[in-house]
Order: C-alpha cells, then sequence, then structure tokens
C-alpha cells in the first residue's frame, strides 16, 4: 500500500509525489514490498493503518462540539452584550478559513500528523483564554480568545483529511471522506450537543452550568489528541508530503494560484462553502426561535440537534459510496443540494406550524430538521471532486476543499450578520435557499473523468 515508507521513497525517486503514489490504489499482495491484503475496514473505505485517527477525531470534536449549540447566548450573557455576538461568531469564522487552508499546506511541509499537533494545543491554550476572558466580562479579551481558538480544530480535524486522501485509493475517495464526516458531525455537533444535554443540568443549569460544561470540554480534546498521537502508527503522515524541490512559499500559496489557474476548483470551493453554511446560520438564530419563542426549552433544542445531525452521521458514509457507485456530481447534485434546500425549509415551517412547546409539534419539527440532517451528507463526495479536479496537484485542491469546510462558519455568520437586520431570520432561511441554487448551477459544471469512469463501471 502507498502508506508503506519504502514505497512513498520509490515512489518519490521516480518523480511520483507520495499523495500521487498512494492515489493509484493498488494494496499489492501480501509478503510484496510496499504491499498487503485488504482488510476489511479498507474495503469500507476506513484505511487500516489510520483506524484510530478517525476515532482520535471523533472524540476531539465531541470536546470542540459541546458548545456549540448554546455558545452565542452564553457569550451574550457573559459580556451583557448580545449585539456582539455576530461580530465576534464572524471573526471566529476568519481564524477558521485561514487555518482550514493552512491545515492542507502545513501538512504537505511538516506532515499531517505534527499539524495536528499544532492544532490541539492551541484549542486548549485559547480555550482556558476564552473561558477566563468570559469570566472576566471582557470583550476585547474574549474577541481576542475566541478568535485565535478558531486556530485549533481546523489544524486537527482538517490536517486528519489530508492524511486520509493520501493514504485511501483514489476508488474508495468517496467513502473515506464519508467516514471522516461521521465522525466530524458524530462530534461536531451531535455527541457533543449530547453531552451538554446531560452535563448541564448536573452543573446546576443556567448560565452557570453551560459555562462548567464548556470548561469540561477540553478533556474530550486531549483525549482525542492522544487517541491519534500514540494510537495511529502510520509513517507517511509523520513527515513532508511535498516534494522536497518545492519551497515552503510555493507550497503555502499552491492553493491560491490553483483557484486563479482552474476556475473549476474556484467553483468546487463556492459548492462547498454552501454546503454548510446554513448549518451555521442556524446554529446563531435558532436556539432562541426554539427555546423562547417556540417555547420548545433548552433541553428540546438541545435534543432536536442531536437527532438532526444523528442523521446526518448515519448517512455521511452511505452516500459516500453511493456517489463512488451512482455518481460523485449526480448525488451533490440531487440529494446534497436539492435535498438540503427542501430539508431546511422544512425544518424552518414546520418548526413554526405546529403548536409551540408542545410534545406532538416537538417530534415533527425534529423528524423535519432530520431530513435537513441527513440531505447535508449528500455534499459528501465533494470531498472526492476537489482533488479529481486537479489530479496533479491534489494537494492544492484539498486545500481550498477544507477552506471552504471551514469558511462555512463564517460565511453562514456573514448570511445571518447582512440578512437578519433587514429580512428577520425567515430572510436568512431564504438567503440560504438561495445560496442553494446558486450551488445547484455551479456543480453542473465539476465534472470529471473519474467520476464517470467510477460510475459506469457500478
Amino acid at each position: 500500500m502507498a502508506s508503506d515508507t519504502s514505497s512513498a521513497a520509490a515512489a518519490e525517486e521516480h518523480g511520483e509525489s507520495a499523495a500521487a503514489s498512494a492515489a493509484r490504489g493498488d494494496y499489492g499482495k501480501p509478503g510484496e514490498p510496499g504491499g498487503r491484503a485488504e482488510t476489511r475496514l479498507d474495503r469500507l473505505g476506513i484505511p487500516h493503518e489510520l483506524r484510530w485517527g478517525f476515532i482520535g477525531v471523533l472524540v476531539f470534536m465531541l470536546g470542540h462540539g459541546v458548545e456549540a449549540s448554546f455558545v452565542a447566548p452564553v457569550i451574550g450573557q457573559g459580556l451583557g452584550n448580545n449585539a456582539v455576538v455576530p461580530t465576534l461568531v464572524a471573526m471566529y469564522g476568519v481564524a477558521v478559513i485561514i487555518a482550514s487552508y493552512l491545515s492542507g499546506a502545513l501538512s504537505d511541509l511538516f506532515g499531517p500528523r505534527r499539524v495536528m499537533a499544532l492544532g490541539a494545543a492551541i484549542w486548549v491554550i485559547f480555550e482556558a483564554c476564552f473561558l477566563f476572558s468570559l469570566h472576566l466580562g471582557s470583550t476585547p479579551l474574549t474577541m481576542a480568545s475566541y478568535f485565535f481558538r478558531g486556530f485549533g480544530y481546523p489544524l486537527f480535524a482538517f490536517s486528519f483529511l489530508v492524511w486520509v486522501n493520501t493514504v485511501v485509493p483514489s476508488k474508495r475517495n468517496g467513502a473515506a471522506v464519508g467516514w471522516f464526516y461521521v465522525m466530524f458531525t458524530g462530534g461536531l455537533p451531535t455527541f457533543g450537543s449530547l453531552y451538554a444535554v446531560i452535563l448541564i443540568p448536573l452543573f446546576g443549569g443556567g448560565y452557570g452550568g453551560e459555562f462548567r460544561t464548556m470548561a469540561s470540554s477540553a478533556t474530550f480534546v486531549v483525549a482525542g489528541f492522544l487517541i491519534v498521537w500514540f494510537g495511529v502508527k502510520e509513517r507517511q503522515g509523520r513527515s513532508r508530503l511535498a516534494p522536497r524541490e518545492k519551497s515552503a512559499g510555493a507550497v503555502i500559496g499552491s492553493g491560491l494560484r490553483l483557484t486563479v489557474k482552474r476556475p473549476k476548483i474556484f467553483m468546487g470551493f463556492l459548492v462547498r462553502l454552501i454546503n454548510t453554511s446554513p448549518e451555521y446560520g442556524m446554529f446563531i438564530i435558532l436556539p432562541a426561535v426554539i427555546t423562547t419563542d417556540l417555547k420548545f426549552g433548552q433541553q428540546r433544542w438541545l435534543l432536536m440537534t442531536v437527532a438532526v445531525y444523528a442523521g446526518n452521521i448515519i448517512f455521511n458514509a452511505m452516500f459516500g459510496t453511493i456517489g463512488d457507485h451512482w455518481g460523485w456530481q449526480r448525488t451533490v447534485k440531487w440529494i446534497g443540494i436539492t435535498g438540503s434546500a427542501l430539508g431546511l425549509l422544512a425544518w424552518w415551517y414546520v418548526a413554526h406550524w405546529v403548536t409551540p412547546g408542545s410534545s406532538v409539534g416537538f417530534v415533527l419539527a425534529t423528524a423535519a430538521g432530520v431530513i435537513f440532517g441527513i440531505m447535508l451528507a449528500g455534499f459528501v463526495p465533494m470531498g472526492a471532486i476537489m482533488p479529481a479536479l486537479a489530479p496533479d496537484d491534489k494537494g492544492a485542491a484539498i486545500a481550498m476543499y477544507t477552506t471552504a469546510a471551514g469558511g462555512a462558519a463564517f460565511s453562514g455568520a456573514a448570511v445571518v450578520a447582512i440578512v437578519k437586520p433587514w429580512g428577520g431570520n425567515i430572510g436568512v432561511v431564504w438567503a440560504f435557499v438561495a445560496l442553494y441554487v446558486v450551488g445547484f448551477i455551479l456543480v453542473s459544471f465539476l465534472k470529471v473523468d473519474a467520476d464517470t469512469k467510477g460510475a459506469r463501471a457500478h
């Protein structure tokens, strides 16, 4: 397999990058140099050597996702100023964008494993600073610390995605990306929100319970990092992935240059940006709507979040595999984009049509939200489309993909900040639907040969 160090070295001697070597998809035969038999995990789309890495990402993102469903109102209450929250979240999103891009570039330079360690350290240090600043009620310190903490999770999680794309054969790229998002979404926000449902009441409820729950989340972040650091023995991700002759400046700027050189990469970037922008945007407006306006309360809102993204977890791997068989572009266009737009509208309108605070209404609103969560999984094949659009510059293409994935936190908050003052919450919802229409048009241009051949082969 390409993860074998001798085969990787041999590939580089012939002018082939480690990532390109991995993409050939030949495991080889047991006993042959650089070869081994496929395991059941390999056939599912999880590289056997990275199995503990997937678990580590799940645990890390659980810790990061604890606050996702309630951090905005907590910040507003802690600072005594709700008006500053959209700006603070948008600034956080800028940090996530930068870190998401750097996760690909730095992984090429230093290896994904080291970059993941850097991301974990940043998260823990600035989480402590953020909580201390919030306790002091200092707006400048809270904004600064929350901004810098935004560098943490993309460097950890998306560097692992680079690692996955480096090791997995191209024929199972869609499934592998799907499993990555099973773990990513499993933590943020699904199991993170479930943890919050249990811990907030145990910590006394209210602002104090929420604050203590957030503080406890660092335990999972550290545990996730340790699982990866000691559990993953794969050698290729421990060292530089980019060709030795490439300078640091060339590697760091490769994604931006590729976007200019290949317009389809920019189109793919926009489609991935649109993918989860509504998710982050709805996390800003829905907590108050569900808990207060519709009288369902915080516990039900957290349970709704768990249910919505549990559906997403279940279908991430499934739609990755469906994309490998049915076609990546087709899956994104009809399931990811069209399905998500309809699911988002269903979630919003069903929640407002049912009787406020009623048990039946809560079940119906949650069921509509689950549809949205499931359809979001239809975007998973974008993680296979992006590198396939630039087979000779996969590292740069992945860097732009991860940038868009992280940038959704900013774009989602930006839509809320721009639209809500004049269009209200309903205007925000329809703005996201309009973005999905744009995505539908853009993805029509993202045809790749590997996708066509793969769909026909099955």
